[in-house]
């Protein structure tokens, strides 16, 4: 057992190095899991293994719905529903002092709860508001940190891919997290848009305020916004309401999504084909991620690494607290390393024994789901945390001559107040857990 032990151990070993090497997280899972099962048990087991394996995984019906609202996602960035939600967004907050960087963040919101995809969301609303920014002489720091900030609401706010991902880990109910994440996303909107007042007031030459729009300005800028408050209703709500599940759920938003575009004449053939190959590309990600994840899992639950971990915290002496932030921060660091999925998929599987173990007088379902939103809002936080922060170096490349460490040093006021929010949700777990005990 404890040649066992060290060969798990030397497995993550390695699968570390790969990564800081920048071998893609999937090959990396793929090649220390299958090389770990085929140390322990063989290669003959391995391949006994691979011919249900992939179909084990894929199956889930629960991961349907992945590849769904990644279409969704696409489709709307080409409907053009982000202008739509930045536009409104002006005009109502432009003409306050740092008022287009707020604006930028409630579109972020809005697009996120559509697109579910952290990167997609600082992309897609990079393009679209950093012209704005840059128009009415915002600061780098400021005008680029706010919307690699921003681009981290994609992940939370329903319905998100991540969550998905870690329900089906965790054999959560996915409903009862996307109730769940609705509050801590719309305090992390809240903050920010605190943030940046508090920022431009500091810094006065930092954000000035915009132009103030004409009434019929006004009113057009509202009323474009609202087919997204439209489609999100029907999604969102229709899952909060019990009417479907999330996957005839998202399967209603793309059709909505691409109706829109239809009719408004946004989104032609070459529009769709694009949003299928992209779409194809993202899910072939996820799903290659989702295997080689399984297969480092047999590999480390062979060699007894997550068993062993659970039990050195419950042996530590360790207060259940202190393990649950020791982990947070490990979370905090591996978002150093690697993308937002990635890191639920290879941390989850390790960290959720040592939890559900750990009394927080709560059920194990309510712990399961806190924790959920804990590691998904920490994750949040690698994306904008030195010195590999994957947002940062998505609105990098859109914000050409801006240095990153202007970047940086933008996004870390969001940074502070983000774990002003983490805070917050550990000492009030009533903020995540009360609408899921009404949608139960």
């Amino acid at each position: 057992m404890q040649s066992e032990l060290f060969l798990g151990l030397i497995g993550l070993f390695v699968l570390v190095a790969l990564i800081i090497l920048r071998m893609p997280i999937a090959y990396a899972m793929v090649l220390v899991g299958a090389g770990g099962v085929m140390a322990l048990s063989g290669p003959a087991i391995l391949v006994s293994q691979m011919k249900t394996l992939a179909y084990g995984v894929f199956s889930n019906y629960d991961l349907s719905v992945v590849p769904l609202f990644v279409l969704m996602g696409h489709l709307a960035t080409h409907a053009g529903l982000s202008q739509s939600l930045f536009r409104a967004a002006n005009a109502w907050l432009g003409r306050f002092k740092g008022g287009v960087a707020m604006s930028a963040v409630a579109a972020c919101a809005g697009f996120g709860a559509v697109c579910g995809s952290s990167l997609a969301t600082a992309s897609t609303m990079g393009h679209v508001a950093l012209p704005e920014l840059e128009r009415y002489r915002y600061s780098p720091a400021l005008a680029t940190g706010t919307l690699a900030a921003g681009g981290v609401l994609g992940i939370l706010i329903p319905p998100s891919v991540v969550l998905v991902v870690y329900s089906v880990i965790v054999e959560a109910n996915i409903v009862q997290m996307f109730a769940a994440a609705f509050i801590p996303g719309l305090m992390a909107v809240l903050f920010f848009i605190l943030t940046i007042a508090i920022y431009v007031r500091v810094f006065p030459n930092s954000g000035p305020p915009a132009d103030p729009v004409t009434r019929p300005e006004f009113i057009a800028a509202t009323i474009s916004v609202l087919p997204v408050a439209i489609i999100f209703g029907l999604v969102i709500g229709g899952i909060y309401l019990g009417f479907f599940n999330p996957t005839p759920a998202a399967a209603i938003g793309v059709f909505l999504v691409l109706a829109y575009g239809l009719a408004m004449r946004l989104i032609g053939f070459a529009a769709i084909r694009a949003a299928l190959l992209a779409t194809a590309k993202t899910s072939g990600m996820i799903y290659l991620i989702l295997l080689g994840a399984k297969l480092l899992e047999i590999f480390m639950s062979r060699g007894g690494v997550p068993q062993a971990a659970a039990e050195m915290m419950a042996t530590s002496g360790l207060s259940a607290y202190t393990i649950l932030i020791l982990l947070l921060v490990a979370l905090i660091l591996l978002g150093c390393l690697m993308d937002s999925l990635s890191m639920i998929l290879l941390a989850i599987p390790f960290f959720w024994p040592v939890i559900s173990g750990l009394d927080f007088g709560m059920t194990g379902e309510e712990t399961k789901i806190w924790f959920g939103i804990l590691a998904l809002v920490v994750v949040e936080l690698g994306l904008i945390t030195p010195p590999v922060g994957m947002n940062v170096f998505v609105i990098n490349a859109i914000a050409r001559g801006v240095p990153m460490s202007e970047t940086f040093k933008g996004a870390m006021p969001f940074f502070c107040i983000e774990l002003v929010r983490v805070a917050l949700l550990i000492a009030f777990p009533w903020l995540v857990l009360v609408l899921p005990a009404i949608v139960k």
